[in-house]
This record gives C-alpha cells, sequence and structure tokens, in this order.
C-alpha cells in the first residue's frame, strides 16, 4: 500500500490522461454515430451531437461490464502491468488517433488503446506476457465486425426494399426519416457501451497494478465508470466533423432508409460484441454496414477506393499505436 501512496500522483495523472482518451474517443468516433442521420438530412448536426451523446451515456445503465473486463484483466498477465506501460499504451492510442483525427481518417480507437497495451507490454516484458486469448479474440473480431456489418446491412435494405416496393418514395421517406432516430440512438447506445468500458478497463488496470483495487474485485469503483460515460459523452458532444464528411458522404450516398438500415445492422453488430465481452471497433463496424447497404443497389455505387484507404488505416492501427508506446513506455522511465 505504501507504493500506491508514493505514486498517488501518477495515478491521479494517468487516470486523467485515460479520461482525454475517452473523451478522444468520443470526439473521434462521434462520425460513427451520426454521419448517416447527418447525411441524410434527419437531424442538424447540433442536434445529432446532443442527440448521440445522450444515448452514449444511458449505456451506462444497460451493458454489463464484459468488454471492461476484457481489457482490465484478459489481454496482459497479472503483475506485468504497471504506470509506464498504462502511460505508453495511453499516449499511443492518443497519438494515434489525433493522426487519423487530422487527415480524416475513421480509424479505430479501440484497436488504437489495444495496439497501445500490447506495444508497451513487448517493451516491459515481451511478447510472452499478452494472454494470447483476449488478442486473438480481439484481433479475429478486426475482420468479423466489418463483415457482420456488411451482411447485416445488405439483408436488411434488401429486405426493406422488398417490403416498401409497392410504396411511393415519398412515403417511405416520411417513414424512415423518423424511423431512423430510432436507429441511431440503438447504435449511439452500442458505440457508448462497447467504447466507453476499454477505457474503464484501461483504469481498472491501472488501479488493480498501484494496488489501490484489490486483484480480486469484481467490478471496478463506481467513479471509474460514470467518469468514463460522461468523458465519451462529452467527447460525443464536440463531435468530429472531418470524418462524419467521409463516413457520411465520400463513401456512397445514403437516404433515410439506407441509414436506417446500416445503423441498425451495426448496432445489432455492437449489441452482440458487446454481450459477449469482445472490444471491436465502431468504426469498422458501421463502415461495413455502410458499405453493405450501397453495395444493393449497385456495386458501382460505393467508392471502393476511399474504403480502401479506410481500410489500409485498420491495418496500420495497432502496429503504429504499439510503437509510439513502446517508445513512449522508455520515455517514461526516465520521467518518473
Amino acid at each position: 500500500m505504501e507504493v500506491a501512496q508514493t505514486a498517488l500522483w501518477v495515478v491521479v495523472l494517468l487516470v486523467v490522461v485515460a479520461l482525454l482518451f475517452d473523451f478522444m474517443n468520443g470526439f473521434h468516433d462521434a462520425a460513427n454515430s451520426i454521419a448517416t442521420v447527418v447525411s441524410t438530412g434527419v437531424l442538424k448536426p447540433a442536434q445529432a451531437v446532443l442527440f448521440a451523446a445522450f444515448f452514449n451515456f444511458v449505456a451506462i445503465f444497460i451493458f454489463h461490464l464484459s468488454v471492461a473486463a476484457t481489457v482490465g484483466k484478459g489481454i496482459v498477465e497479472p503483475g506485468v502491468v504497471n504506470t509506464h506501460v498504462v502511460f505508453g499504451a495511453l499516449v499511443g492510442a492518443i497519438t494515434w488517433n489525433v493522426i487519423t483525427w487530422w487527415y480524416g481518417i475513421p480509424s479505430s480507437s479501440s484497436h488504437a488503446l489495444i495496439g497501445g497495451i500490447c506495444g508497451a507490454v513487448i517493451a516491459k516484458s515481451g511478447a510472452g506476457a499478452l494472454v494470447a486469448s483476449g488478442i486473438w479474440k480481439t484481433v479475429i473480431f478486426i475482420f468479423i465486425s466489418p463483415a457482420l456489418g456488411f451482411i447485416l446491412g445488405s439483408l436488411m435494405m434488401v429486405l426493406v426494399s422488398n417490403l416498401f416496393r409497392n410504396t411511393r418514395p415519398s412515403r417511405v421517406d416520411k417513414w424512415f426519416r423518423r424511423l431512423q432516430l430510432v436507429s441511431a440512438g440503438a447504435y449511439s447506445l452500442g458505440h457508448g457501451g462497447n467504447d466507453a468500458q476499454k477505457t474503464i478497463g484501461i483504469i481498472w488496470m491501472l488501479l488493480i497494478a498501484t494496488g489501490y483495487v484489490a486483484t480480486g474485485q469484481d467490478a471496478p469503483p463506481t467513479w471509474v465508470i460514470i467518469s468514463c460515460y460522461v468523458a465519451i459523452a462529452l467527447g460525443t458532444m464536440f463531435g468530429g466533423w472531418r470524418i462524419v464528411k467521409t463516413m457520411g458522404q465520400k463513401i456512397t450516398k445514403l437516404k433515410p432508409v439506407g441509414g436506417f438500415c446500416a445503423e441498425t445492422s451495426g448496432a445489432l453488430t455492437l449489441f452482440i460484441a458487446t454481450s459477449l465481452g469482445i472490444p471491436v471497433s465502431t468504426t469498422h463496424t458501421i463502415t461495413g454496414a455502410i458499405v453493405g447497404v450501397g453495395s444493393t443497389h449497385r456495386m458501382s455505387a460505393v467508392r471502393w477506393g476511399v474504403a480502401g484507404n479506410i481500410v489500409w488505416a485498420w491495418i496500420f492501427t495497432i502496429p503504429a499505436s504499439g510503437f509510439v508506446a513502446a517508445i513512449a513506455y522508455w520515455i517514461s522511465l526516465q520521467i518518473f
């Protein structure tokens, strides 16, 4: 306990940095929640970010902390994590988020954090200190979440098109403008439920490593849970307009019915992953769903060049954030 007390200022600093990452996660990934509802004209940008932020926070009452448990206890072997590892992981993730936000690239904040953790842990103790099952579960869903989003998005679009094929387009548009509020709310719930828990997990990891929380404790402190959900909601309120344009307009043109199908499919994918305790990328999920919806019209409706650039960003996220995290880990050894 004496060690924990002497490291108190470091712990407080790292908690603040973690909440900054959480805020940036909401800021960076706001586009995932609101791009379709803004690009279809259902809500104005200011209305959309408030709407999404509200549901980001409401997720605290709905989802079990399975994802937080995976990040906090299921990625790194017990006893390996220390304040230097957490610092490196957060710096690596934040750096990659800033770079991709600046260039308007919808990359994954989630995988940036996982990459940061891996890079810092490898720098300290080597790859053997990572829990293979937790890492592989996360990596596999890099491919599964967009694929599932694509499949559900295309199937839902085909189903809806057949159900309303004899209905006037103006009436369909009117109905789905209202229904898109439901789908956007559901997707924002999924976003908050999965993404806020990743920061909860890393703060939980930090508190266990410094002795402020017992290793066998089943849940993190309540203040950690509340502060992380508040931080991601505030981040969403500020929004990331560079990425909104890419997600909502550059990949494919969406109408309210397409936006509804994409958001509903993305929300279902996030609900499934969160219930399984898998930290997935909301960016990957909604991108796959949008591409799936666009491809039901014709393959040329999707701007595959833009989608290809996004995929390259996905591939580089974990190694790039891991590389920065390893450097940050070594620098931190000289600082505290």
